[in-house]
C-alpha cells in the first residue's frame, strides 16, 4: 500500500509518499480499499500538531474516506467484501488502504459516487448539527455564514435553504460570492483579506444592510479572527452565534455585546457530539441521506488531486482558495 505520511510537524510540504506493508484488519475492523478521501480544514492543523488530537507519528492525515471493503476482522458482522462504504476515521485516509473500526463504517448506496461519499459526512454532519441541534434554526430566520464558500459553509447554505431560512454568505472574493449564489445563497458580501477597526465597522454595516432592521438571527462562523466581532454586532435580539472554526485565528469577543443583545455564543464540536450523543448523530445521518436522495444536498467538489499530490491539495485549503470540497482520488 501507499500513504502520504506526516513524519514531523509542519505544513503540507512535509508529507512523504511512502510504501508500507498491506494491512490486515484486526478484531472489530474492516479493511477498505480507498477510492476517495475528502479534505477538511482539520487536516491542515493535525499535521502541524495544532489540532485537538495529536496522533503518534508517522501518520497519514485524512479523516474522511470512501471505498470498497476487501476483508473484515474477527467479530465483524454486517459487512462483506465488495461492499461500498464510507468511514470517518480521524486520520489515516491519505492512503490506498485503511483498517477502520467497523463502528465508523457506513454502507453507501450504488447511486452515490465514491467522491461524493468521501466529501459528505464531515461537512454536512457539522453543519446540520450546528444549525439544527445547536442553533435551532427556524423557517423565516436569517442566517449569516462567514466562510460561505468553504466545505462546511456550502453545506450550511444548502441545509439552511432546506430548513426555510434566508441565507447571507460572506466570502473573500467575488468569485466565491458567485459560487455561493449558485449554491443557493440569497445574498452575498465580500469582506477584505485584512481587517482593521474601520473595516470591521464597515463589515458590520454591510451585514445589517443585508439583514434588515431585525438583524441576523444566527451567525455561522467558520472563519474566526477579526471577522467574528462585526458579525456578532449584527446579531438580532436573542441571536445565536455559532463557533465553528478559526482559519483566521481565535477571536477576542467583547462579552458586553452578548449582554446588550441577549445573545448566545454556542460552541459547535461535531466530533465530540458524535461520541457523546450517538442517537442524535444517527438521526442526523438518516436525515442527510434522505436530503441527498431528494437532491437537496450534494457535495460541491471544486478540485480533485491524485494521492501523490496531497500536499498541493492541502495547500489549496491553506491559502483559502478552495471552494466547496477538495478530494483525493485514489486508484
Amino acid at each position: 500500500m501507499k500513504a502520504m505520511l506526516s513524519t514531523a510537524p509542519g505544513g503540507p510540504e512535509t508529507l512523504q509518499l511512502t510504501d508500507l506493508p498491506d494491512p490486515e484488519p484486526g478484531k472489530g475492523q474492516v479493511l477498505i480499499r480507498v477510492h476517495a478521501a475528502g479534505l477538511n480544514f482539520p487536516d491542515t492543523l493535525i499535521i502541524r500538531d495544532l489540532y485537538q488530537f495529536k496522533p503518534q507519528r508517522p501518520f497519514a492525515p485524512g479523516g474522511e474516506i470512501a471505498g470498497e471493503v476487501l476483508s473484515v476482522g474477527e467479530g465483524v458482522t454486517g459487512f462483506a467484501p465488495g461492499d461500498r462504504v464510507l468511514a470517518m476515521i480521524g486520520h489515516g485516509g491519505f492512503a490506498t488502504h485503511v483498517c477502520a473500526d467497523a463502528a465508523s463504517v457506513v454502507k453507501i448506496p450504488d447511486v452515490m459516487p465514491y467522491e461524493d461519499a468521501a466529501c459528505f459526512v464531515f461537512t454536512y454532519g457539522t453543519s446540520l448539527h450546528a444549525l439544527k441541534d445547536r442553533a435551532n434554526l427556524r423557517p423565516g430566520e436569517t442566517l449569516l455564514i462567514l466562510g460561505g464558500a468553504s466545505g462546511v459553509g456550502v453545506a450550511a447554505i444548502e441545509l439552511a435553504k432546506a430548513m426555510g431560512a434566508k441565507v447571507i454568505a460572506a466570502v473573500s472574493s467575488e468569485e466565491k460570492a458567485a459560487f455561493c449564489r449558485e449554491v443557493g445563497a440569497d445574498e452575498t458580501l465580500v469582506y477584505p483579506r485584512e481587517m482593521d477597526r474601520d473595516a470591521q465597522k464597515a463589515l458590520a454595516g454591510q451585514i445589517k444592510d443585508l439583514a434588515g432592521p431585525h438583524g441576523v438571527d444566527v451567525v455561522y462562523d467558520a472563519v474566526g479572527g477579526d471577522y467574528a466581532e462585526p458579525a456578532l454586532r449584527a446579531l438580532a435580539w436573542k441571536g445565536r452565534f455559532l463557533v465553528v472554526g478559526f482559519p483566521a485565528g481565535i477571536p477576542k469577543i467583547p462579552l458586553n455585546l452578548t449582554l446588550l443583545k441577549g445573545s448566545q455564543i454556542v460552541g459547535v464540536f461535531w466530533g465530540a457530539s458524535v461520541r457523546q450523543e450517538p442517537e442524535s448523530h444517527a438521526a442526523n445521518m438518516a436525515e442527510l441521506s434522505k436530503l441527498y436522495a431528494e437532491g437537496k444536498v450534494k457535495p460541491r467538489i471544486s478540485a480533485r488531486f491524485p494521492l501523490e499530490q496531497a500536499a498541493e491539495a492541502l495547500k489549496s485549503m491553506d491559502n483559502r482558495k478552495a471552494m466547496g470540497k477538495v478530494v483525493l482520488t485514489i486508484d
